[in-house]
């Protein structure tokens, strides 16, 4: 049974017993829940303790938000950054919560995200680096508009990325993930980006080369 902690979650315990495990924490996409990435876990390196959260913001009929999206608007997508903000935070927060509950490195904290879980992702190490030392980034991009200001006052030499996306997405142009490199550049961060034949999900190839990545960090 897992701890009440602020976000609903799923945990796998690390198989490492005496000593504190690497963190690895899973944030789901739009319409989506704390299972989903939660099928990754079996397949990930044994020392990892895996948390998958569940967003905070139910949708009907079924699944989570991080924040909402009007698919209506005017303007293609509107997304709502005020929401998305107190998720960013929520989230830094519950990592806390996180490693103060279990037998995890503070020191050694992961992310891996998918589409809105990866928007999030980019969010919380852009803000506050020092929580965080690898993110895994699929299927989404940099939004600036929810990232904390002074961005360049911040240490990133702890921060490694992996990002990659479907050359032929249909929910995120792949035109927005291919500026990625280019701001991580900018800050001196250290990434890959990779992009592969598929839609918005990931490919065999991809999780394969994602799981490699994580594998030589941890």
């Amino acid at each position: 049974m897992t701890k009440q902690l602020s976000l609903d979650y799923i945990v796998r315990a690390s198989t490492l017993s005496n000593t504190k495990a690497p963190l690895l924490i899973m944030l789901h996409g739009y319409g989506s829940d704390e299972n989903d990435l939660f099928s990754f876990a079996s397949e990930l390196p044994e020392e990892l303790c895996i948390v998958s959260a569940k967003a905070p913001y139910s949708l009907q009929p079924y699944g989570n938000a991080w924040y909402a999206i009007n698919f209506d608007a005017d303007k293609g997508k509107w997304n709502d950054n005020e929401q998305a903000i107190q998720s960013r935070d929520l989230i830094a927060n519950f990592i806390d919560e996180v490693c103060n509950e279990y037998e995890v490195d503070p020191t050694n904290v992961s992310l891996l995200g998918f589409s809105q879980g990866t928007i999030l992702s980019y969010a919380v190490a852009l803000s506050y680096p020092q929580k965080i030392k690898n993110v895994i980034a699929l299927s989404g991009y940099i939004s600036s508009e929810i990232i904390k200001n002074n961005l360049d006052s911040k240490t990133y030499s702890n921060l490694d990325f992996y990002c990659s996306h479907g050359s032929v997405d249909q929910v995120i142009p792949v035109e927005w993930a291919r500026k990625t490199p280019q701001i991580l550049e900018s800050l001196n961060i250290k990434h890959q980006y990779n992009e592969f034949p598929v839609g918005h999900g990931v490919a065999p190839q991809n999780f394969h080369e994602l799981k490699e990545w994580l594998e030589n960090r941890i």
